[in-house]
C-alpha cells in the first residue's frame, strides 16, 4: 500500500469520515474492502471447507465450485484445496498493480496489458474466428463496469492417447493435484488462478471445453431448455433492456429478494473414527481411501444383495483399496494414458463393488472417469466414447461377453479406438515396501458424469476432486448433528472449543450404514452410495430396486443391517408404505424372532425434485412410526438434487444452524411476538460471520415460540401471477384446509447447503425476483459442478449465470455477484427455505388482456403441469395419462394438452384380428371435455388437445419414475412426429393477436383501407416507369429503316430478294447434327408451296381458321408464313398428348367448335399419331358426345413443288389485312388447370413485337437465333417464326423431344453457332440440370439466357443455373429472367442490366396491408424474399395503379401491373365483352389521361436501386419491376390480404412427410382449406398442428380445415404445375380422394371468435364480441382474476366483428364441418366426365361437409363464373358459337345435358343462374341454354385474371358491379337455399378441365 498514493489517500478520506461520524463502522469496513479489492486484492487463503473458529473470523465466498473447471497446464498448483479469495478471484485488479502483489500468482505476464479470459471467449476466438465484444464484470455493489480486453491467443495441444509405449508421467512437467511444492498449503504462492475458474480469470479448462478439434454433433448438447420467446432470452449474454428517464425504478419495484448467503459449517468436520483426524487434511477422495485402507482395514465397505435380500457380494476398506490401487497401477504401467486422460467404466448398477473398485482406481492413477450407466445402449456408448475421447474401458469379464455377444447378433461395430480392460481379474496390489505407494497425482477433475437433459440431449457434467470433497464435507457436517437421542447434559451444546469443534459432541460413534437401492453409477446414487462411504468410513449396503417389491423385505433389511441412513426415492418409498398398508402382518412376521425396528434410523434421505407432503403424512405415521422409530416426522429429509447437473445435493433437512446469517425473514407468523434487534458488529465482524452480499441487513429476532416451517398451503390463483400467498403454515390449518380446492400443499425441503449462496431470478429476465414470489432457484456453491464437458456456450449461459437487479433511481440494471448454476427449478423461498413448485418446462404460459380505465393492459398468466394433470386425471374418465406444455407460435404461448387413451389404441381386441377403428366421435368429445376442465378450474385457453394411445409418448426418468417428457414431446411437437391419432383445436379461445386489416369488410382495396395507405405515404412519389421510345428501327445490314414494312411477309420477300442464297432455317437433331439448310430462295418457295396447297386443295379463303398442330420443325415455320400471305387466321396448337387424352381431345374439338376451325393443318409426325386407333377412336368418340364436326385434317409436308415464290405467285398481302383490327394470328394459352385463353394479334403487333426484342436485346444479324420450347406462343413462337426475318440471320430449330431425350443438343448448338441471344424456361433448364447437360459446353458467347417467368420469379432458379453452368463460362449477369405476360410477352427484362439479381426482403405484415416495406432478414425472420424481373424493354411503360380507384399507386405499397407498350396485344380474339375492352384500356385518373395501358391483372410494384456497372464501377441508379403475384389468386382474410404461394410455401417447408410442391390453399364457402400431398399415411393428426402453427406463425392467419391426399392424388399439369382449379372444383365437388380430413376452427363455436380479442398489426384493436359455444357449452368472453388479485377484475373485449365477417364472407358455411378425421369414400372417377358412366351421382358421395355448406361453395367455382357470390367476367367461353363471349374459355368440355336424369340435376343450378341473370335484367327462357345469356357486367374485384392459374379467391376485392353482387348474394342466401343443396352436372364439367399439351 506504500507504494500506491492513490490508494493511500482514498484510505485517510475514509478513516477521516468515520471519525467525523459521517459513516458506521459497517459502512466503514464494507467501503475498506471495496477499495482493497480494487487496488490490491484480497491475499487471504482459507483452507479446506470453509470452517468458522474464534481464531479465524474471515469469511470468503471463494465460488471453488469452478474449481471443476480447473485447466491442465503445466504448471504446478496447490498442493491442498485451497480456492483463492473471493475478490482476488472476483475483483478486475488493473495488471501494473496485479504484477506487483504478492501471492496473486498470475499466469498472464506483468506486461501482457490483457486480463485472462474465459474459455468462451479463446473457443470463439481460436476456433469459430468470432472476436467476443467487451464485456462487464463487476463486484457485488460495485456501480462501475471495467470492460475485459480481447482474448490473446493460447493454444493448447497434446499428442493423442495410446499411441506409444512412452507414458510420459515426469512429475517435474506436470501439473499434479497432490504437489508437495515449498509454498505448502494455503500458501499465496501456491494457488494457480488457472485452476480456480473464477470469473474473468479463467472461463473454462481447455481440455474440457476448447480443445475439442471435432465439429460438435446434433446428437449431444442439444438446444437450450428455455424459452427465447420474450423480448430477451434467459440465455442471451445482454441484459434486460434500459429503463427510459421517465421509468426510473421506484422503491417499490426494487425491492427484490436478495441472494440468500451462506450459513457456514460452524465446525471441523472430522474422521467420524478418529475426532484427531481432520478431513481437511485429504485432498481428494483417493488419499481418504488409503486412510480408510489404513485405519479401517478390516470393517465393511460395501454389501451387495440381491433382489431377495440375499447378501451377493462385500468386501472391506482394506480390500478395496488395495484393488484401486491395482487398477491405479495398471494404469498407471500399462495405458499410455496422460494424466486426465478419460477412461469409460462400464458397468451394470448390481456391480458396485467392480464399479467402485474401478472409480476410485481412476481417482488414484489420475484419469478421469467417465461411468456409463446404460450398459444396453450401443448408441449412447459410442456417442460418449467419442466425445469423451475415452481410449480406455474398465468392464468386467461378463459384461464384456454379453456386449461381444449383442455386437456380433446386431452386426454392429466395434467402438474404434477403444481397448477394453476386465477389473475384476486384475486382482491386489501390494506394495513390496512399507512405503512403497507411490504419491497421489491427480488433476483436477474426477468424474465426467452423463445424464440427459429435458430436451433428451445427453450432456457430461465435469466434476473436480475439490467438489467432491466439499459435497462430503457439507453432508458429513449435516448427518453428525442430526439430534438422535435426548439432550442428558447440562453442559451447553453450543459451546466450542478452540479448534472449532463443540466440547459436548460426545465420544465419536464410529460410521454409518448407509442403505440404498439408486443407481450407484450416476447422481444421488454415487454421491451417498459410493462416494459418502469412502469419505466418512461408513459401511454402504446395496440392493437392487425390485427388492422394495417384496412386502416386508425392504423393513426387513433396515432392521437386520441397523440402518442409520435411508437413501430411496418416491416410487420405492410409495410401494413399501402401501404394502405395509394393505398387509402389516407381512411386514411383521417376515422373519420369526426378528420384529421391524427402526430405531437406528437417523435419516431417510429421498431423491426428489418436488415434495409430497400428503405421502410424508402416511409415510412417516403409518410406517416408520410403526416400526419403533420415536422421531418418525423429522427423519423424513427430501432432499433437493440436480440430476442434469451431477446430482449434487443442494437443500436438505439439517441441524446446523446459522440461519440467521443468510439475510432472509425467518418468519412470517403474525401471532408471534417479535423483539427485532439490529447486531450491532464490532470493528471487525461479530463471531466471524460476514455478510457476502453487498447492502442485507441481518436482523435478528427474539422469539417467545417457533414452529418449523415444514410446508405450507398456497392460494392457486396467486400462483398463476407468480406470487405467493399463504393460506396456512401450523399443521392445524394445514390439516383443516389441505383439501380446499383452492390451495396447493407445498413441502419445503430445508435451508440450503452451509457453503451455498442461493437466489431466486425471474428466468425471462434474469431478474431477481421480489418477495414471496415464483422464481428460478439458481445456486452457487464448491459443492457443485463447474460446467458441461465440451459444451462451452451451454456452460456459460447454464453454470456461469449473472442475475440483475435494478437500483432505485437508476435506469440501468446492475449486475449482482457470483455467478450461478440456473438449476431449472422453479419455486420459492420462505423463512429460508427452498420450496419447489415444478420445474421450468412444466410450466405453461398463457397472455391475458383487458382494459382497466381506458389502459390496455397485457399479462402472463402460469399454470403448472402438474395441477393440469391432476384436474384432467380426477375429472375426465378413461384418460391412462396427460402431460402439455406450450408452444410459442405467432408471438403467443399456446397450452398444447397431451392425452394417452385406450380409446386411442388401434390394437386389435383379439390376438391376430383386424385392428380396432378408431372412434372418432368419443375422442372429440373427450378432448372437448378437457379442454372445458381446464377452462373452468384454472382458466386455461386450450390452444389443442392430440390424443395418443397408452405409453406411446417419450418419457423420461425423474427420480426414478418414468414420466411423460414434456420437452421431448414439445420437440416431437414441432418436428411433427408424436404418435397421434386425434387432434382438437380451440383456437376460438387461445388465439387472441389475430391481426385485422383496416376494412375488414372491403379488403385491402376499399376505398377505407386505400386511404389509409394514401395518408400514410402522402410525401412519397408516384409510381411509374419512363418510356424509351424507338420510332426507327434500323436493318444492321443494308441500313434500311424497318418500320417502313407493315408486315413480316413483305420484309420477307425483301429478304429474299436481298439474300437468296444465305441461310434462313436449319434443323438439328438429336445426335447434334445438322440437317439440310435451306436458303431465303427456298423458304420463300416452300412456304409458296403451301399456301398453292392450301388455296387449292384445302380451298381457304381469308378470314378462314385453321389450326396449325406441328412438331418443332420447318414444316411448322411454312405453314405459319403460308398462312400470312393467305391472310387466314392461324391458330398454332401443340401436338396432341397421347397419355393425356382426356385432356387434349376436350381441348382440341372445343378449339375447333369454338373458332370454326376449316382445316387442320399437320406435318407427317402429327398425322400419324392423329391416326393411331386409341387417338382416333377417342376424338371420334368425343365428338359423338359434344356434337362437334371434326374438319378434315391435311399434312404439308410434302406440298406440290413450286418453281416461283410468293410474289410470282400472287400471294401478297391485302392493305386490308395490315389493320389492327385484324386477326392474323391467334396464341392460345392454355393455365395450369387448362383454362383456355385466346389473344389476337395483327400485322401491327407482330412486327412490334419483333421490334420490341431486337431493340432490348441488341440483337444483330451476324448472330443466328434458335427456337426450341414452346413455339407455338409468345417467345417461343417470335423465336422460332419471326426473329430471323426481321434480323436476316439464320434460324437454328431444335426439337423439345431431342432435347427432353438428350439436354446437352440444346447447349452444343448455343455453343457451336456463338448463339447470343436465346430463351428458356424453368422448367426446361430444371431437366437439364438433373441431367447434367450443358457443363461441357463452352457458353462464354451466350450473353442473354432469357428465363420466362409469368410471375413470381422463383428464387432458387438464378442460383442453381448460376452454379451448374459456371464451368460451361456462361456469365453470372448472362441469366436474365423475363416477366412475360398473356398480353404481352415482354413486359420488363433484365437483358443486359449487367448486374445479379437483385433481392429485397418484405415485412409480411406490411404486405398483407398492400404496403412495402424492405426488411433486414436478420431482425424480422418471416419476411420474404423477392426478386426483380427487370427494367421496362424498348417503347414500354409500366404504372402501379390501385385496381380500384385507377389511381397511381405511391411509393411504398403495391398495385396491379398495368402495361403500355407497342407489343401489347389489343384484344382477346373474338371478345365482345365490355369489361375485356376496359382490360385494354385502361386509364389511369391522375395520370396521362392520353396514355392507355394493358391491365395485367397481376400485383406488383417499382423500386429504385443503385449499383455499380462498369469497369469504374459508377454507380447507376436504375428502376426495377418486383412481380408479387396474380391478384385473381389472392385471398383476404379479416380485411388483410394473403398470397397462396407464400402459405404454400410455409406449409411445404414445415414437415418432411409433405410432398414438394404438395400444397394448395384456397378459400371455398369462405373457409380457407389447405389440401396436402403427403408421402406417408400414418399419424397425420401430428402433421396438423405443424401445418397450422406454421401458417399461423408466419402468415397471422388461421385455416379452417386441413385435408390430405395421398402421393399421386394432387392435380398436376405434365408441368407438374398446380391445377388450381381441378383442386378446388374436386374439393367443391367432394370428388377428391382425401385420405383424412380435420376441422380446425369449430363450427359450433363460430360464435366464440366473437369472444376473441384481436390486436392489429398497426396497433389498432378490433374486436370480436358476444358469447361463444364449443361444445354445445355456454362460455362467456371474461376471464376472472382471483379474489385479492392485485390486477383487479379482466374481461376479454367484445364487438361485433361477426357482423363483419359476415358481411366479408357472403358464401360462409353455416353447418358445421366433420370433427376429427373424415374418410373419403372409395369410388372415384378418373376419367373426363363427358363419357358416359363415368360421371358418378354427387349425391351419393357421403362426405361429412353440411349440405348448405356445399350449397354455398357453387358460386365460388371460377369454372362457372362466378366467385365469391359475384360474376366472374374472366370466366368466358369462345366468340362465335353463343357459348360465351370473350377469349377465356372456362372449360373444354361440352355443357350440353345427357338426358332426363340428368336434365332434372340441372335444374337447381338452373334456376340459380337465372335468378342471376334476372338481377342484372336479362331472362333466360325454358330451352335458352347458359351459353346464349349475355356476358356478366365488367367488374375487377375477386377474378382470376388473364393468363395465370386459375382463380381460388372468394371475397375481398369489389369492382364497379359491387353492389349488384352484394345484393344478388343476399338474396341467394334467402330465397334459394334447396337451390343450392344441388350441384348442377355443368359446375361439374366446367371444373373438369382439359389441357392442350402445355
Amino acid at each position: 500500500m506504500a507504494d500506491n498514493p492513490e490508494l493511500q489517500a482514498k484510505l485517510q478520506e475514509l478513516d477521516h469520515e468515520l471519525e467525523e461520524g459521517d459513516i458506521t463502522r459497517k459502512g466503514y469496513e464494507k467501503r475498506r474492502t471495496l477499495l482493497l479489492s480494487q487496488f490490491l486484492g484480497s491475499q487471504e487463503q482459507v483452507q479446506g471447507l470453509r470452517i468458522h473458529s474464534p481464531e479465524n473470523t474471515t469469511y470468503s465466498n471463494n465460488g471453488s465450485r469452478t474449481a471443476s473447471l480447473a485447466g491442465f497446464s503445466n504448471r504446478p498448483s496447490s498442493s491442498q484445496y485451497a480456492p483463492s479469495d473471493d475478490y482476488q478471484a472476483r475483483s478486475p485488479i488493473p495488471t501494473a498493480i496485479r504484477a506487483h502483489i504478492p501471492g496473486s500468482n498470475d499466469y498472464f505476464p506483468a506486461n501482457s496489458g490483457a486480463q485472462p479470459p474465459s474459455q468462451v471467449s479463446r473457443f470463439q476466438e481460436q476456433q469459430l474466428g468470432v472476436n467476443r465484444p467487451v464485456q462487464r464484470l463487476s463486484s457485488y455493489g460495485a456501480e462501475t463496469f471495467i470492460p475485459r480486453p480481447q482474448t490473446p491467443d493460447y493454444h493448447t495441444s497434446r499428442e493423442g492417447t495410446m499411441v506409444n509405449s512412452d507414458y510420459a508421467f515426469n512429475p517435474a512437467t506436470q501439473n499434479y493435484y497432490g504437489d508437495q511444492s515449498p509454498a505448502g498449503y494455503g500458501s499465496p504462492e501456491a494457488v494457480s488462478r488457472k485452476s480456480t475458474m473464477l470469473d474473468s480469470q479463467q472461463g473454462y479448462f481447455s481440455d474440457f471445453a476448447g480443445q475439442q478439434p471435432h465439429a460438435q454433433r446434433d446428437s449431444y448438447g442439444g438446444p437450450h431448455r428455455y424459452s427465447s420467446g420474450d423480448a430477451f432470452s434467459p440465455t442471451a449474454a445482454a441484459p434486460p433492456p434500459m429503463l427510459g428517464p421517465n421509468d426510473l425504478p421506484s422503491a417499490g419495484f426494487v425491492e427484490c429478494q436478495m441472494p440468500l448467503e451462506p450459513r457456514e459449517v460452524p465446525f471441523a468436520v472430522f474422521d467420524p473414527h478418529n475426532g484427531n483426524v481432520p478431513m481437511s487434511k485429504f485432498d481428494s477422495i483417493g488419499a481418504v481411501l488409503r486412510h480408510r485402507g489404513k485405519t479401517n482395514p478390516k470393517q465393511p465397505a460395501y454389501w451387495v444383495l440381491d433382489n431377495k435380500g440375499k447378501e451377493t457380494s462385500s468386501i472391506t476398506w482394506e480390500k478395496l483399496h488395495s484393488r484401486a490401487e491395482k487398477v491405479a497401477q495398471v494404469i498407471r504401467d500399462r495405458s499410455n494414458l496422460y494424466r486426465g486422460d478419460r477412461v469409460a467404466l462400464v458397468y451394470r448398477d448390481s456391480e458396485i463393488i467392480e464399479f467402485a473398485v474401478a472409480l476410485l482406481g481412476c481417482f488414484i492413477a489420475g484419469v478421469v472417469a467417465v461411468p456409463i450407466n446404460n450398459v444396453d445402449d450401443y448408441a449412447k456408448l459410442t456417442l460418449l466414447l467419442t466425445t469423451t475421447q475415452a481410449h480406455l474401458a474398465l468392464t468386467t469379464d461378463s459384461n464384456l461377453k454379453v456386449f461381444n455377444r449383442d455386437i456380433s447378433t446386431q452386426r454392429l461395430k466395434w467402438p474404434t479406438g477403444v481397448e477394453w480392460w476386465k477389473t475384476n481379474e486384475f486382482g491386489s496390489y501390494h506394495a513390496k515396501k512399507k512405503d512403497d505407494t507411490p504419491a497421489l497425482q491427480v488433476p483436477d477433475l474426477a468424474y465426467i458424469e452423463f445424464s440427459r437433459a429435458p430436451t433428451g440431449d445427453l450432456r457430461g457434467v465435469v466434476l473436480s476432486h475439490r467438489t467432491i470433497m466439499h459435497q462430503m464435507a457439507c453432508l458429513t457436517a449435516i448427518i453428525s448433528t442430526v439430534p438422535t437421542r435426548e439432550n442428558q447434559d447440562t453442559f451447553s451444546s453450543t459451546l466450542r472449543n478452540s479448534s472449532g469443534g463443540f466440547i459436548a459432541a460426545g465420544p465419536n460413534t464410529g460410521g454409518e450404514v448407509i442403505l440404498s437401492y439408486l443407481d450407484p453409477r450416476e447422481g444421488a446414487g454415487m454421491i451417498l452410495g459410493v462416494l459418502l462411504g469412502v469419505y466418512g468410513g461408513h459401511t454402504t449396503v446395496w440392493l437392487e430396486a425390485r427388492t422394495v417389491e417384496t412386502p416386508g423385505l425392504y423393513a426387513h433389511l433396515i432392521s437386520k443391517y441397523k440402518t442409520t441412513i435411508m437413501v430411496a426415492d418416491y416410487p420405492g418409498l410409495k410401494r413399501v408404505a402401501f404394502n405395509y398398508q394393505q398387509d402389516p402382518m407381512s411386514t411383521r412376521n417376515f422373519k420369526k424372532n426378528m420384529e421391524p425396528n427402526f430405531a437406528t434410523v437417523k435419516l431417510c434421505l429421498i431423491d426428489t425434485l418436488t415434495v409430497d407432503c400428503d405421502f410424508h403424512d402416511i409415510l412417516a405415521d403409518r410406517w416408520l412410526r410403526p416400526m419403533r422409530n420415536p422421531r418418525a416426522r423429522d427423519i423424513v429429509a427430501p432432499m433437493l438434487c440436480l440430476p442434469e447437473h451431477g446430482g449434487m445435493i443442494i437443500s436438505v433437512k439439517d441441524w446446523l444452524g446459522g440461519e440467521e446469517r443468510m439475510g432472509c425473514p425467518l418468519s412470517t407468523d403474525e401471532g408471534i411476538e417479535d423483539i427485532e434487534e439490529e447486531v450491532t458488529t464490532p470493528d471487525d465482524v461479530q463471531n466471524g460471520y460476514r455478510s457476502l452480499i453487498a447492502g442485507a441487513t441481518v436482523k435478528t429476532k427474539n422469539q417467545k415460540k417457533k414452529t418449523e416451517l415444514t410446508e405450507v398451503l398456497l392460494d392457486k390463483e396467486a400462483l398463476k401471477t407468480n406470487d405467493i400467498i399463504i393460506l396456512g403454515r401450523t399443521p392445524e390449518e394445514i390439516e383443516k384446509h389441505k383439501n380446499d380446492p383452492n390451495v396447493i400443499r407445498a413441502g419445503a425441503f430445508g435451508y440450503p447447503i452451509p457453503d451455498a449462496t442461493l437466489a431466486l431470478v425471474d428466468p425471462e429476465t434474469n431478474l431477481l425476483c421480489s418477495p414471496y414470489s415464483i422464481g428460478e432457484i439458481w445456486v452457487d456453491s464448491p459443492s457443485l459442478s463447474g460446467g458441461f464437458w465440451a459444451l462451452p456456450k451451454h456452460t456459460e449461459t447454464i453454470f456461469h449465470a449473472r442475475p440483475y437487479r435494478f437500483m432505485e433511481g437508476n435506469p440501468t440494471p446492475v449486475l449482482v455477484e457470483p455467478e450461478f448454476l440456473r438449476t431449472g427449478l422453479l419455486g420459492c423461498i420462505i423463512e429460508g427455505k427452498i420450496f419447489v413448485i415444478g420445474l421450468y418446462e412444466d410450466r405453461i404460459r398463457q397472455r391475458v388482456e383487458w382494459v382497466e380505465n381506458g389502459i390496455q393492459d397485457i399479462e402472463y398468466r402460469y399454470f403448472f403441469v402438474q395441477h393440469l394433470v391432476v384436474s384432467i386425471m380426477k375429472t375426465v374418465p378413461k384418460i391412462y395419462d396427460c402431460s402439455a406444455f406450450d408452444s410459442h407460435v405467432n408471438g403467443e404461448f399456446l397450452p398444447i394438452i397431451l392425452i394417452e387413451t385406450q380409446a386411442a389404441s388401434t390394437a386389435p381386441t383379439n390376438p391376430g384380428g383386424p385392428p380396432r377403428q378408431l372412434d372418432i366421435p368419443f375422442l372429440d368429445s373427450l378432448s372437448e371435455r378437457c379442454m372445458e376442465v381446464l377452462y373452468n378450474e384454472h382458466h386455461l385457453r386450450v390452444y389443442c388437445v392430440m390424443v395418443t394411445a397408452p405409453n406411446t409418448l417419450p418419457r423420461v426418468v425423474k427420480n426414478g419414475r418414468r414420466e411423460i417428457g414434456n420437452m421431448l414431446c414439445r420437440r416431437e411437437f414441432d418436428n411433427g412426429s408424436l404418435p397421434c391419432v386425434h387432434v382438437k383445436f380451440g383456437v376460438e379461445r387461445a388465439v387472441l393477436n389475430l391481426p385485422v386489416g383496416d376494412d375488414p369488410a372491403g379488403g385491402i382495396w376499399s376505398p377505407l383501407s386505400s386511404q389509409r395507405r394514401v395518408q400514410l405515404l402522402q410525401m412519397q412519389d408516384k409510381q411509374y416507369s419512363g418510356v424509351d421510345y424507338r420510332e426507327v428501327v434500323i436493318d444492321d445490314r443494308t441500313s434500311t429503316p424497318l418500320n417502313q414494312f407493315s408486315n413480316i411477309h413483305d420484309l420477307l420477300q425483301w429478304r429474299v430478294s436481298r439474300q437468296p442464297e444465305e441461310l434462313a432455317f436449319c434443323s438439328v437433331d438429336g445426335r447434334g447434327k445438322e440437317g439440310k439448310g435451306i436458303n431465303w430462295k427456298k423458304f420463300d418457295l416452300k412456304v409458296a408451296g403451301v399456301a398453292m396447297y392450301l388455296k387449292n386443295k384445302v380451298k381457304v379463303q381469308a378470314g378462314d381458321h385453321v389450326l396449325l398442330m406441328y412438331t418443332h420443325s420447318e414444316d411448322f415455320v411454312f405453314a405459319v408464313h403460308a398462312c400470312f400471305c393467305l391472310g387466314v387466321v392461324a391458330i398454332p396448337m401443340a401436338p396432341i398428348d397421347q397419355n393425356r387424352l382426356s385432356e387434349d381431345a376436350p381441348a382440341l374439338l372445343h378449339m375447333m367448335a369454338d373458332f370454326r376451325i376449316k382445316a387442320v393443318l399437320v406435318n407427317t409426325e402429327v398425322d400419324h399419331v392423329l391416326k393411331t386407333k386409341a387417338v382416333a377412336q377417342h376424338i371420334k368418340h368425343t365428338a359423338l358426345i359434344l356434337k362437334i364436326n371434326v374438319p378434315n385434317t391435311y399434312n404439308t409436308t410434302k406440298p406440290p413443288k413450286q418453281s416461283s415464290g410468293c410474289r410470282d405467285l400472287g400471294l401478297t398481302i391485302r392493305p386490308a389485312w395490315v389493320q389492327s383490327d385484324y386477326p392474323v394470328l391467334v396464341w392460345t394459352y392454355w393455365t395450369p388447370d387448362q383454362r383456355r385463353i385466346a389473344v389476337q394479334l395483327g400485322h401491327d403487333i407482330i412486327m412490334a413485337l419483333c421490334k420490341v426484342q431486337k431493340e432490348t436485346c441488341q440483337m444483330p444479324s451476324t448472330r443466328p437465333v434458335l427456337g426450341c420450347v414452346r413455339s407455338t406462343i409468345g417467345m417461343g413462337f417470335i423465336h422460332t417464326c419471326l426473329m430471323g426475318v426481321f434480323l436476316a440471320t439464320p434460324t437454328y430449330l431444335v426439337s423439345p423431344v431431342d432435347f427432353a431425350s438428350n439436354p446437352n443438343i440444346l447447349f452444343q448448338t448455343l455453343s457451336r453457332y456463338k448463339i447470343k441471344d436465346t430463351y428458356a424456361t424453368a422448367q426446361m433448364l430444371d431437366h437439364a440440370m438433373s441431367q447434367v447437360a450443358g457443363k461441357t459446353s463452352a457458353l462464354h458467347e451466350l450473353k442473354n439466357l432469357m428465363i420466362s417467368t409469368e410471375g413470381r420469379p422463383r428464387l432458387d432458379v438464378y442460383q442453381k443455373v448460376r452454379v451448374h453452368f459456371a464451368q460451361a463460362g456462361l456469365d453470372r449477369t448472362a441469366i436474365n429472367t423475363i416477366y412475360s405476360h398473356v398480353l404481352n410477352p415482354m413486359v420488363a427484362s433484365r437483358s443486359y442490366m449487367c448486374i445479379e439479381p437483385i433481392e429485397l426482403w418484405l415485412d409480411m405484415n406490411a404486405l398483407r396491408r398492400g404496403l412495402i416495406c424492405p426488411v433486414d432478414p436478420d431482425t424480422d425472420s418471416n419476411s420474404l424474399l423477392v426478386q426483380d424481373s427487370g427494367m421496362v424493354p424498348v417503347s414500354t411503360q409500366i404504372a402501379i395503379v390501385n385496381p380500384e380507384t385507377n389511381r397511381l399507386c405511391l411509393v411504398g405499397e403495391y398495385g396491379e401491373i398495368w402495361v403500355q407498350s407497342e407489343a401489347n396485344a389489343h384484344s382477346f380474339y373474338g371478345s365482345r365483352d365490355a369489361f375485356d375492352a376496359e382490360r385494354f384500356n385502361g386509364r389511369t385518373v391522375d395520370g396521362d389521361p392520353n396514355v392507355r395501358y394493358v391491365r395485367t391483372g397481376d400485383l406488383g410494384f417499382l423500386y429504385n436501386v443503385s449499383r455499380p456497372i462498369g469497369p469504374n464501377g459508377q454507380q447507376v441508379e436504375m428502376q426495377v419491376l418486383f412481380v408479387l403475384g396474380n391478384i385473381g389468386e389472392t385471398f383476404e382474410v379479416n380485411g388483410l390480404s394473403h398470397f397462396p404461394m407464400d402459405i404454400e410455401g410455409s406449409v411445404e417447408k414445415c414437415h418432411r412427410n409433405i410432398v414438394p410442391g404438395g400444397c394448395a390453399v384456397f378459400q371455398a364457402g369462405g373457409l380457407v382449406v389447405i389440401l396436402v400431398e403427403i408421402f406417408r399415411k400414418n399419424f397425420l393428426a401430428s402433421i396438423v398442428p405443424v401445418i397450422v402453427n406454421a401458417i399461423l406463425n408466419e402468415h397471422h392467419l388461421v385455416v379452417d380445415i386441413v385435408a390430405f391426399v395421398a402421393k399421386g392424388d394432387f392435380p398436376r399439369s405434365r408441368l407438374c404445375e398446380k391445377q388450381r382449379g381441378k383442386i378446388l372444383g374436386a374439393w367443391v365437388t367432394r370428388k377428391m380422394r382425401t385420405i383424412a380430413q380435420f376441422g380446425i376452427r369449430d363450427p359450433d363455436a363460430e360464435q366464440g371468435r366473437e369472444g376473441m380479442s384481436i390486436l392489429e398489426e398497426n396497433g389498432r384493436t378490433g374486436t370480436m364480441g358476444g358469447t361463444s359455444t364449443i361444445g354445445g357449452t355456454s362460455m362467456t368472453g371474461g376471464f376472472r382474476a382471483a379474489a385479492g388479485s392485485r390486477k383487479g377484475s379482466m374481461s376479454i373485449r367484445s364487438g361485433t366483428m361477426q357482423q363483419q365477417q359476415q358481411q366479408f364472407m357472403p358464401y360462409q358455411a353455416q353447418d358445421p364441418f366433420a370433427k376429427g378425421i373424415s374418410e373419403m369414400p372409395a369410388g372415384y372417377a378418373d376419367s373426363i366426365p363427358e363419357v358416359p358412366g363415368q360421371e358418378g351421382d354427387m349425391r351419393q358421395d357421403n362426405t361429412p361437409v353440411a349440405e348448405k355448406s356445399r350449397g354455398s361453395f357453387l358460386f365460388g367455382t371460377e369454372g362457372m363464373g362466378v366467385v365469391g357470390g359475384g360474376p366472374n367476367p374472366y370466366a368466358t367461353s369462345g366468340p362465335f358459337d353463343g357459348s360465351g363471349i370473350g377469349g377465356v374459355m372456362a372449360s373444354p368440355t361440352d355443357l350440353t345435358p345427357k338426358g332426363e336424369e340428368e336434365q332434372q340435376q340441372v335444374q337447381p343450378g338452373h334456376q340459380q343462374l337465372q335468378q342471376y341473370y334476372q338481377g342484372i335484367g336479362h331472362t333466360m327462357t325454358s330451352g335458352q341454354s347458359y351459353a346464349d345469356a349475355p356476358a356478366p357486367q365488367p367488374s375487377y374485384g375477386n377474378k382470376p385474371f388473364l393468363g395465370q392459374s386459375g382463380g381460388l379467391r372468394e371475397g375481398g376485392l369489389r369492382g364497379r358491379a359491387e353492389e349488384e353482387r352484394r345484393r344478388e348474394s343476399n338474396q341467394s342466401r334467402q330465397s334459394n337455399t334447396s337451390a343450392q343443396s344441388e350441384w348442377t352436372r355443368e359446375a361439374v364439367l366446367s371444373l373438369q378441365l382439359g389441357e392442350d399439351g402445355r
